[in-house]
């Protein structure tokens, strides 16, 4: 870990991010300049909190289990209220050694203020400070050990003067202690529940009852601050006293900015002492203490929660020495560390850290779900239909491990209508049904789910997979949201049950077919599919009639097109010509292209139960079914959606919009161009090479701006289109109107490799990366955000798919690391800027459990294109079928291997 204090001197960089180190921990001049700035600190226990350059953010298990009071990015520079540490000084002044004080706000724009800096690593955070009025300096170090439910405040406070300094140490840590829910509604009542006590350790709250005006519940969660310090051959400092409760700490005229209880250095209340129906205060005042000149003394804070008895001994047994805390936080990195096995090394040392945070993220959106950072204040928690199945790309190329598992598990949220749940639970492979009973189908959920299947199949050679059987999800949504099953109870269960009442299951293969061909039968007056709800674009929400997406249409026929490959190799697998499919699918499928009904015939009789008998049907009929309704959808795509603006550029439409009207091309002297449409008709093989040139040269000179991002994901439609969606009703460049939407960018950027335009590729990708390095831009720590607005500011930071498919795009299209039905193939796709000073570029990477690091050696720095794959070797011995510039080590060679790193090298000339 580094020591910000040591650092910055060796710095005179204003305001721009550094990288310290190879694992991407990094340090920000004057953090606490930007008021958006924030980072995840967790545990996978269940802990999740954000901190800010001066402590702000929350904490919190779940929606109902906040331990800080819960914040929006808004509230991150509004609330006062948030972590702090004090010192009392002997004349009467008070410092905040995070800078969270009426002094620091006062003086926050003048020249001389003083400012926070910021170092941090995979979970861990530090802030630094240093108050030329006091000749003291802090370093507070926050995180959360993997393996513990508990946040760690570890303050260093060094004396940098000539003389002793007395002060009077005060931690201070506002116990929210209630559901998020509370925070508008029944703030003070909720209050009024809270049972505070003081022990030696620290404040610890329990309230009496769980909120909830549809059913109270006892309360079993206590909420706590304890604390420790340490100086030179003191012995542990505890608190000598406490102030248990917001307004004995901040007193009648004070604030938590200004605190009474600090500035005028009142006694705390004593051990054993209870307070009830009052805000908490994890409130801590320790002895005073004289500091020699270059001496340093340490405070460990503890905030946390449990529904058992805590041990708090166990805690400051654990952490009661500096070094102790130090060697938990370097465990905690590693821990991250190791779990992201997957490092890059180009010739850009900067992109190479930028892309540790990359791979990063996919871990933390599995820790904190979709609603648990500032900018993520939406929805309860969890993870959506979209971020189960996209999350598996990353650990696949990570942790593959338990992908399997995985997928069959996410399997079971799928209805029999091809539909599928849309509230996941905490545990893997459980899905809830809405007990709101909102009917919502987003019309592209039915192909990510092929997408990450199909990655899996080609990593590992596991075609099996799709013989296994899994049960489908059932809820009163029926009908593919259209109708409501009356029949069924809750009681019932959720899971698809057969006319006898057993739980039906079917293969993986059967779930496929049914979210494919179920989608593609429910087409709109244009021939494709229904928009519903909505598809990729969540803001496209309001042309459920008559809105069609031609975007997805394409992502499914391209689906489809594989899926007859892959019905094709299973019959070769299982030696048999045949498939088994549930009676009614079957006559479905026979059934298809003879009438207009026969989707809504097949809905209705599968709406309750059905019959559970199965059938089975000739493979290659079905895989030329596939075959057929794929090549259908994209001729019709390609004959009715191809616009160009009459300057030569052209570009497919993407949407119908709920007047049944064409959304994109010229309207009056208006361009319309969406990026949605090009990624997927590039990505599904509909759009042919002449086409996919043509969409280059269109979305450079109507989407591209560098120095926000690059591709935004419209252009400027100039009206609000209430027969589209809200994301018309954003302001342009915000979000998904016209931002530069990270997920979208990388998509197109991979759509294009996969076709072999490699250059236009790597300016996409590369694009977003020199914007999110650009901190001056950017203002965001390092990682991929959601979008960046129109000034090139990155939002939504962390929590987004962008990360999964940006370390899939790098690893299988860029370095060409990729399975090919469990042989490994290595196709280099690296522009010459991507090679070091030496032609040298690398990977390092599991693959079928075995680690590799692979080194691509382009001595004459040749350029894509220019280069082909002369020979490889594994472990110094040459190996390995070469044609077509790529290599390919067979499964058998692989399974071999012992355990350890090997070494693949990869000649190019």
């Amino acid at each position: 870990m580094v020591q910000v204090k040591n650092y910055r001197e060796e710095t005179d960089m204003e305001s721009n991010l550094s990288f310290l180190s190879e694992k991407g921990s990094f340090y920000l001049k004057n953090a606490d300049k930007y008021k958006a700035l924030y980072f995840p600190i967790a545990s996978e226990q269940g802990l999740k909190s954000v901190v800010t350059p001066d402590l702000g953010g929350d904490s919190k298990i779940d929606q109902n289990t906040f331990l800080l009071e819960p914040e929006s990015v808004e509230n991150l520079h509004n609330n006062k209220a948030g972590r702090n540490f004090w010192c009392g000084l002997e004349d009467g002044s008070i410092w905040s050694v995070v800078g969270r004080s009426a002094e620091a706000e006062a003086q926050k724009l003048q020249a001389d203020a003083e400012t926070s800096d910021v170092c941090g690593g995979f979970m861990w955070h530090s802030v630094s400070r240093k108050s030329k009025q006091h000749e003291l300096s802090a370093m507070t170090l926050s995180f959360v050990p993997y393996n513990k439910n508990v946040e760690i405040m570890h303050v260093d406070i060094t004396n940098e003067g000539h003389e002793a300094v007395t002060v009077n140490p005060v931690a201070a840590i506002p116990l929210y202690g209630r559901s998020a829910d509370n925070i508008r509604d029944h703030r003070h009542v909720t209050s009024l529940l809270h049972r505070i006590s003081t022990t030696e350790d620290g404040v610890f709250v329990k309230p009496t009852l769980s909120f909830d005006e549809r059913g109270h519940r006892k309360n079993e969660m206590t909420y706590f601050v304890t604390g420790i310090g340490e100086y030179e051959n003191l012995k542990e400092m505890k608190p000598e006293s406490f102030f248990p409760t917001v307004e004995e700490f901040i007193g009648e005229e004070g604030t938590h900015l200004n605190p009474e209880s600090v500035a005028r250095d009142w006694d705390g209340v004593p051990a054993g002492t209870k307070r009830e129906g009052l805000e908490a205060m994890g409130g801590l005042k320790f002895p005073k203490i004289t500091i020699e000149p270059k001496k340093t003394a340490s405070f460990t804070i503890f905030m946390g929660l449990s529904d058992k008895e805590i041990d708090t001994a166990d805690l400051i047994e654990c952490f009661s020495k500096r070094e102790k805390v130090y060697a938990a936080v370097k465990e905690t990195e590693k821990y991250w560390q190791d779990k992201v096995n997957l490092w890059f090394h180009t010739g850009d040392k900067n992109f190479d850290n930028y892309m540790r945070w990359v791979a990063f993220q996919p871990f933390l959106r599995r820790v904190y779900g979709c609603s648990f950072l500032p900018h993520h204040d939406y929805g309860k928690g969890g993870r959506g239909w979209r971020d189960l199945w996209q999350d598996c790309l990353a650990l696949l190329i990570m942790d593959p491990s338990d992908v399997r598992q995985m997928i069959l598990d996410n399997f079971g949220g799928v209805r029999i209508d091809g539909t599928n749940a849309t509230i996941i639970g905490s545990k893997q492979g459980e899905f809830i049904a809405d007990r709101n009973n909102i009917t919502r189908v987003w019309m592209d959920h039915g192909m990510w789910p092929f997408l990450t299947t199909s990655l899996y199949i080609e990593q590992t050679g596991d075609l099996a997979i799709l013989n296994e059987s899994q049960n489908y999800f059932k809820d009163r949504q029926t009908e593919r949201g259209t109708a409501t099953d009356e029949r069924w109870l809750p009681e019932q269960g959720n899971k698809q049950l057969t006319e006898v009442k057993e739980v039906y299951e079917g293969t993986v293969l059967e779930h496929l077919l049914l979210q494919h061909i179920c989608a593609l039968y429910e087409t709109g007056e244009h021939g494709k599919i229904l928009l519903r709800g909505a598809d990729w674009n969540d803001a496209i929400d309001m042309a459920t009639k008559r809105g069609e997406s031609v975007a997805f249409s394409c992502a499914y026929a391209g689906n489809l097109k594989k899926l007859a490959v892959y019905v094709r190799k299973l019959m070769e697998l299982n030696g048999v010509k045949e498939i088994e499919l549930f009676e009614e699918l079957v006559e479905f499928l026979q059934m298809s292209k003879s009438a207009d009904n026969t989707f809504s015939h097949f809905a209705k009789r599968i709406r309750h139960t059905i019959s559970g008998k199965k059938l089975k049907v000739d493979g290659e009929w079905l895989a030329t079914l596939l075959e057929e309704n794929a090549e259908d959808m994209m001729n019709l795509i390609r004959k009715d959606e191809w616009v160009t603006d009459g300057k030569g550029n052209g570009w497919f439409n993407s949407y119908y919009d709920d007047n049944g009207r064409m959304v994109e091309g010229v309207v009056g002297d208006q361009v319309r161009m969406m990026l949605t449409g090009q990624v997927f008709s590039i990505m599904s093989g509909t759009a042919s090479d002449e086409q996919v040139k043509a969409i280059c040269k269109s979305a450079d000179e109507y989407l591209y701006k560098k120095e926000v991002g690059g591709y935004r994901l419209n252009t400027d439609f100039h009206e609000e289109k209430y027969d589209m969606g809200r994301m018309f009703g954003f302001a342009y460049g915000q979000k998904e109107n016209g931002a530069v939407f990270s997920h979208m960018t990388v998509m197109y950027a991979n759509a294009l490799y996969t076709r072999g335009f490699v250059r236009e590729g790597y300016k996409a990708l590369q694009t977003l990366a020199d914007t999110a390095l650009d901190f001056n831009t950017s203002k965001i720590y390092p990682g991929i955000p959601e979008y960046f607005d129109a000034k090139g500011r990155g939002l939504y930071h962390y929590l987004t798919g962008a990360a999964s498919w940006y370390s899939l795009t790098m690893v299988n299209e860029v370095f060409g690391v990729k399975g090919d039905n469990g042989d490994l193939k290595l196709e280099p796709k690296l522009v010459k800027e991507q090679f070091d000073e030496n032609g040298e570029a690398s990977i390092e990477i599991d693959f079928v459990g075995k680690k590799f690091h692979v080194f691509y050696r382009n001595p004459n720095k040749k350029d894509f294109g220019e280069y082909v794959v002369k020979n490889i070797t594994l472990n110094d011995e040459k190996i390995g079928d070469v044609h077509n510039n790529c290599a390919i080590i067979q499964k058998g060679n692989l399974e071999t291997l012992t355990m350890g790193t090997h070494k693949i090298v990869v000649n190019l000339e």
